[in-house]
Parts: structure tokens; C-alpha cells; sequence
């Protein structure tokens, strides 16, 4: 099963010259605008590559929409098996390159242990197979093999290059609905239809629109080429105009002598140099291909091959590469990205930075959807603060959207739908009216005191940490500020923020919140959330490593420049200064006399200090857990941030799909934890708050109150929605019944049954 014999390889495409792949690449441009049905092109495009090829087999398998890949075209295998030889995605030689978007050159397929055979395609005779992807933007549309009887040798690295050029024609061909029809009914492969995409839901809500592509893709409208020589030449030019724009980088005065931005551009100049990655384009040239259409094949093959890597360093090296790519193409094409004040956008990427949601217009975003993301990345933390709703793991959604589709983005189930029908539209849009209705009946509650039926008192405040937070203070009725994110200020900059910043922003926050309470939580920042201009090193398990606490104290430099700027900016005022990830007492005393050092030299300089300072803690390790009394002497307050607490409690990683779903933050054995911490605050008179993900779902937050905690901080749009909740609730009632399914050792499921009747049975919201 292979391309072609040796014999026939020195005659076809292994000549010294090119001119194989340009006769090719001619013949199949002539097929392409010939009025053909679509099958019958598809039928003399393989037919045309077996006998330009000198090969005997030459099949086209296609990706359809339900992951199976089905056989559209032959030539040499039994016709009778097009449209009825169907493998899984993974399954055989052809599923395996698909799923690795991978080459496959072999010289004796049935011994390679993922070889499956097809008895109605009579391929069994065929040795020797040289199988390419089916690429367009790095989404894996199909697989074209050939294959030949003659075994003992494999193809020549022009061969496969040959063929995945071909491959790239065949996937516009894909990609423009050029094979409506052809398979069974019900599958549909045309990319301009509508489809659904599921991922998982980062951010609540429903965000309608229009596409917005983050990385607007260039459109290659023109794919073969007249002049080999002189495209080359175009090439050559638009990559020395590329290696000098990267040089003037280099050569400005803001870009720093050292630091990671230089390194990264130090990337940028090195691949630019690369002569592998001149040498493919040159060849994709050469085999009749366009400039941008040789950067877009090669593009494409890099991309595939991104998605099937796990390791996050290589991984920015080739986004790296991907981003170079771009620039290539619009610099051979002449196009500017697109615009970013657009109405109802609705931004589509890959992932992006925080930075970089901030540059839209925020008036203008709808929704957001990433092909990465996890709940903790960055530019999904400043979305959920900007109340964006927001899908991640949305995979294949950049290749398949192009800019100004219709798109909804369901921020409850994580659906992405693009290009609905009007029924889904029409659906959605009602949808979202009613969720505007009840977020007007939440607002109407603004005024109205947190107390439940039974007369408790109930802090509710909002998370924050950026400036276009704080006009959600009082929009959302929140009784302050419950934990100001300080690192993402440090996330969203290009360079470390000067302490005069720093300082800028706590005295805005607290101007702001007037006489509401602000708890700062100073800088957390390591683990996932890495800042490029601080040097790393890559960790196997950055959850339970060099983070918070740990990298603070080790840079007190860092910290003491950032607790000044708090001192400094909260002179006369009330402030609350709290500490990320504590691990042990110690980490507690050397945070304290920090302070006081800092006390004193402001003092020195005639600085006013604050009216008030309180400092705390966040219970994010269960560590502490056993040490909750000594801790509660030490402290001024204690807050609880339930995400981490609770994968750290059950060895979860909650951004892992696999296990994610396998917990639930209301079990009892959970329950009896945060029950533990509220009465020891309780018993040491130390206020005691949560302020993770559990505040600000109606249910759990019910659950929170039972057990005690009296001040809880969530993000704005919950405010409301627990407000109407607690409103409803007698405290004591459910506390009782909480403390008689705790108190009961023979109980470790979940108490989200109990809770969910104790709700229904008062007629509370949930």
C-alpha cells in the first residue's frame, strides 16, 4: 500500500525537476472551474492524482460532521465501497492521521499495529501507503492516500509535500460546501450552514450577535500561481519586509534590553529566520501553489499539529510561529486586521490575553468564545468582571466562523451555535429577554436589606479587580467590596506596574466604594497565572508549587512595593489588606512584621497612616484546616476561597473535564469543613467570609448561610439572583436540618437533594 514503485517513483515525481507537481496542480485548477457535479469532479481529481503520481490506488476520505470518516472518491479500490466505507475518527491507518492531522508514510501498512482492514474496498493487495491530512486552518477535514501493490520502500519528503498540497486544494473544496449531497442523508459537511459546538460554560449568560474572529483569518482567494520564479521572488521580498518589522521591533526604545517581551521577540526573529520554515513555503511555491497560499498550507499543518501537543511552553513557541504566519500573510496580501469597534460583537479566538479583551469596546462585546480557556485563565476572569458570557473548549469554532456570521453563545451550557437557524435564533432572543426581565426584578431589590425571614443579617459583596468594576458597586446593590483581585493589574500590563500606578488604582477602588469596605488581596500571581515580565520556571504541577505566599515572600521587594502603595493610597481611610494561599502560621507572622516595617517608614516621612487596617487571610489549603484556632488569634479575618479549597480537599483539578464533573462542592464531607471554619470564627469572635464560586449560586450560597457564614462576596450579577434567595429563607430552619444531616457520621454523599427540597418545600428561588 504505498505511492508508487521505485521504478516508477525515478519516472514520476522523484525527477531532479518540479514540473510534475505544476502539471498537476494545472490540471486540477482546470477541473476546479469546469462544470462538473460534484462527484464526478471529485472522481478525475483522484484519478488525475493516481495518474500524475504513477501510483495505483488514490482515495479521498472525508470528515463528516458525526466524526466518521467516509470514503468519497477512489480510483484503483473497489468502486462499489465510495460512500459505504466508513471509519471512526482513530480508526485505522486513515482515522489515525485525522486524529493526529499527521502524515503516515509506510512500506508495509499491515504491519503497522492501527493498520484495519476494509473487506468491501479490496485494498488488502496494496503494501506499501503514503496517507496525508486534509487541512484548512488546522482543522482536519479528510485524508488523501495513495497506495500502490509494490512493498519495501517508502516516498520521498516532495512526494508527501506534493500530495499535501493537493490536500490543501481539496480542503477549499471541502470547505466552500463543494460536496453537497454527496454522503448520506442527515450529515452535512457544508462549513456555511448552521452548526452547533459544545464546550463548557466559563461564564453565565446569553451573548447574540455577530463573529467577531480575534485573529480575523486571511482570506487566499487566488491558490495557484503562473510564475514560479516570480511568486518566489514575491515571497522572498514579503519575508525580508517581515524580518526587518520584527528588527525595528527590537530596535525601539520602549521594548527593554532584557525581559520576556525581548525574548519573545527574539522568538520571533529566529523563526522568521528559519530556513525550514522558508524552505516549506519555497517548496509549496514551487509546486504551484501562491505565496499566501503556501503560507496558509503550512500554516494550517502547523496549527493541526498545536492541537495535538500538551506541553504549554512548546505550545506558545508555535502560537508564536501561528502569529508569524499571520503577519506573512497579510504583509503578501495587504490587509489590516479587523476593527474592533464593532455592534453586537461576539469575539471568537483560540485564547487570547486579558489585555487584549480590554482593547474591544466593552459596550459592544456580547459574548466571547475561546478554543481553549479554562475557568481560571486570565482573559475569563476580566470577562466574567465584565459580565461577558463566555464558552471555552469550543474546538474547530475559529476555522468554521468567518467574520460577521450570526452567533449565539450560551454562557449556561456552554453551546456555541453558529450561524442558527431562526427557530434557535428566535429561541435564544427570547431567552434573553427573560433573563433581562428577572435581571430588572434583581435590580429592584437593590435597596432592599439582606435579611432573611428570621431577621439575619446577610453581607453580600461583589469580587472586583479592575477599574470597570467598580460602577457595578452600586448597580449591583453589593455592601462592598469583598476581594479586590490586585494581580490583575499585574496581568494586564506589559510591564511591572510602577508603585505610583499601583497606588493610583487602590486609592480609585476606594474613592469609589466610599464608606463600603475593601478587602485587597494582594498579589496571587504563579501556578496558572504567569506574568511575562517575571521569569519561571516551568512547573510539572503549578497548582501546588512556586505561587501567592511562596513567591511573595521569597520577592519581598515585590510585596513591600505593593503593600506602600496600598498604606499610602487607604491615609485616613479603612482598609483590609488580605493574604493569598497561606500554608502555615509563619507565612502569617512574616506578613505582619512586612507591614509594620512599612508602617514605620511611612511614618518616618510624615505620612498619614490608615484610619483602620485589618489583615486577613484566604483558607485555601486544608493544612489549615487543622490549625484554625491559632490562626483565628492571629488574624483579623478569615476568608474562605472555596475554588481552590475544594480541589485541593478532593485532588480535583476543575479546569480537567475528565474528573471535573465527578465532585460536587455541596458534599457532606465539604459541608462539615466550611461548617468547621465558621464556627471557629465564631467561637474567636473573627469574621469569617467565602468569597469563591459557591457565593454566588443561589443554592450554595443557601447552603453557606446554614451553616453560618454571615458575609459572603461573589461576583456582581449574582448579587441579585442570591438576594432574592436568602429574602425567602428562615436561617435557623435550614441550619437545623444542616446540622442534622453533618452531624450524622453514616452520611458522605451529597446534600444537594436535601437542599434542593428544603428550597422547593419554601417556595424559595434557587
Amino acid at each position: 500500500m504505498g505511492l508508487v514503485s521505485a521504478e516508477n517513483g525515478r519516472q514520476g515525481l522523484n525527477r531532479s525537476d518540479t514540473s510534475g507537481p505544476r502539471v498537476l496542480m494545472r490540471r486540477i485548477r482546470e477541473l476546479m472551474i469546469e462544470p462538473l457535479e460534484a462527484q464526478v469532479r471529485l472522481d478525475q481529481i483522484v484519478k488525475l492524482i493516481a495518474k500524475h503520481m504513477e501510483t495505483e490506488v488514490c482515495s479521498l476520505y472525508v470528515l463528516r460532521a458525526d466524526g466518521v470518516l467516509e470514503l468519497y472518491a477512489t480510483e484503483g479500490l473497489n468502486p462499489g465501497s465510495v460512500h459505504s466505507a466508513q471509519l471512526r475518527l482513530g480508526e485505522g491507518l486513515v482515522g489515525t492521521i485525522a486524529a493526529t492531522a499527521r502524515p503516515l508514510n509506510l512500506s508495509e501498512a499491515q504491519n503497522h499495529p492501527a493498520f484495519t482492514y476494509l473487506p468491501e474496498t479490496g485494498e488488502e493487495i496494496y503494501a506499501t501507503f503514503l496517507g496525508v491530512p486534509v487541512l484548512r486552518a488546522g482543522r482536519t477535514l479528510g485524508v488523501l492516500v495513495v497506495q500502490n501493490k509494490a512493498a519495501g520502500r517508502t516516498y520521498r519528503e516532495e512526494e508527501s509535500e506534493a500530495l499535501e498540497t493537493v490536500a490543501m486544494v481539496v480542503a477549499e473544496m471541502i470547505a466552500a460546501g463543494g460536496l453537497e449531497g454527496l454522503s448520506r442523508p442527515g450529515v452535512t459537511l457544508d462549513l456555511t450552514r448552521p452548526v452547533t459546538i459544545a464546550g463548557i460554560a466559563l461564564c453565565d449568560g446569553i451573548g447574540m450577535g455577530q463573529v467577531v474572529l480575534h485573529e480575523p483569518r486571511v482570506v487566499v482567494s487566488s491558490l495557484f500561481n503562473e510564475d514560479v520564479e516570480s511568486e518566489v521572488s514575491r515571497l522572498t521580498e514579503a519575508l525580508q519586509f517581515l524580518r526587518a518589522s520584527i528588527e525595528d521591533m527590537l530596535a525601539r526604545r520602549e521594548v527593554a534590553d532584557e525581559g520576556e517581551h525581548r525574548a519573545v521577540l527574539e522568538t520571533y526573529r529566529k523563526f522568521a529566520q528559519d530556513r525550514g520554515w522558508v524552505r516549506r513555503l519555497e517548496e509549496a511555491v514551487r509546486n504551484g501553489l501562491t505565496s499566501e497560499a503556501a503560507v496558509e498550507k503550512v500554516q494550517s499543518d502547523m496549527r493541526a499539529r498545536m492541537m495535538h501537543l500538551t506541553d504549554p511552553y512548546i505550545r506558545e513557541r508555535l502560537h508564536d510561529f501561528d502569529d508569524l504566519a499571520n503577519r506573512l500573510l497579510r504583509q503578501l496580501i495587504g490587509e489590516d486586521g479587523v476593527g474592533r469597534d464593532i455592534a453586537d460583537a461576539v469575539v471568537v479566538a483560540r485564547n487570547m490575553g486579558a489585555a487584549e479583551l480590554l482593547d474591544y469596546n466593552r459596550g459592544q462585546i456580547r459574548g466571547l468564545v475561546l478554543e481553549e480557556g479554562a475557568a481560571t485563565s486570565h482573559v475569563v476572569i476580566v470577562a466574567r468582571a465584565l459580565a461577558i458570557p463566555v464558552a471555552g473548549q469550543v474546538k474547530g469554532a475559529v476555522s468554521m466562523a468567518e467574520n460577521g456570521d450570526r452567533i449565539v453563545v450560551d454562557g449556561e451550557s456552554g453551546e456555541v451555535h453558529l450561524r442558527p437557524p431562526p427557530e434557535v435564533h428566535d429561541l435564544f432572543a427570547n431567552k434573553l429577554r427573560f433573563r433581562e426581565k428577572r435581571q430588572q426584578r434583581y435590580r429592584s431589590l437593590r435597596e432592599e436589606p439582606s435579611r432573611t425571614l428570621d431577621g439575619t443579617a446577610i453581607g453580600l459583596q461583589m469580587n472586583a479587580g479592575l477599574l470597570v468594576d467598580l460602577p457595578q458597586l452600586a448597580e449591583s446593590g453589593a455592601e462592598g467590596i469583598g476581594l479586590f483581585r490586585t494581580e490583575l493589574q499585574f496581568m494586564v500590563a506589559s510591564t511591572m506596574p510602577r508603585a505610583s500606578d499601583q497606588e493610583r488604582l487602590y486609592r480609585a477602588v476606594l474613592e469609589a466604594a466610599g464608606e463600603r469596605p475593601v478587602t485587597f488581596r494582594t498579589l496571587d500571581v504563579g501556578g496558572d497565572k504567569l506574568l511575562p515580565y517575571l521569569s519561571h520556571t516551568p512547573e510539572e504541577n503549578p497548582a501546588l508549587g512556586y505561587r501567592a505566599m511562596r513567591l511573595a515572600l521569597d520577592r519581598p521587594g515585590l510585596l513591600r512595593t505593593q503593600i506602600r502603595a496600598l498604606l499610602k493610597a487607604a491615609s485616613g481611610r479603612q482598609i483590609r489588606v488580605m493574604y493569598p494561599m497561606v500554608t502555615d502560621l509563619s507565612e502569617v507572622h512574616a506578613a505582619r512584621a512586612l507591614i509594620s516595617r512599612e508602617l514605620k517608614l511611612l511614618a518616618r516621612f510624615g505620612h498619614e497612616p490608615p484610619a483602620s487596617l485589618k489583615i486577613g487571610a484566604m483558607l485555601e489549603v486544608p493544612s489549615l484546616l487543622y490549625q484554625l484556632d491559632p490562626l483565628m488569634r492571629e488574624l483579623d479575618f478569615v476568608s474562605i476561597g472555596s475554588n481552590d479549597l475544594f480541589q485541593f480537599f478532593f485532588a480535583v483539578d476543575r479546569g480537567n473535564a475528565n474528573v471535573a464533573n465527578r465532585f460536587d462542592d455541596l458534599s457532606v464531607v465539604f459541608l462539615r469543613a466550611l461548617r468547621d471554619v465558621a464556627r471557629a470564627g465564631h467561637r474567636h469572635d473573627v469574621p469569617v467570609s467565602l468569597c469563591g464560586e459557591m457565593a454566588g449560586r443561589p443554592l450554595s450560597a443557601m447552603a453557606l448561610i446554614g451553616l453560618g457564614f454571615r458575609n459572603i462576596s461573589m461576583a456582581p450579577p449574582s448579587i441579585g439572583p442570591v438576594k432574592a434567595m436568602l429574602l425567602g429563607l428562615d436561617a435557623d430552619a435550614l441550619a437545623r436540618e444542616l446540622d442534622a444531616l453533618l452531624d450524622d457520621p453514616s452520611e458522605a454523599g451529597s446534600a444537594r437533594g436535601v437542599l434542593q427540597e428544603f428550597a422547593e418545600r419554601h417556595a424559595i428561588p434557587y
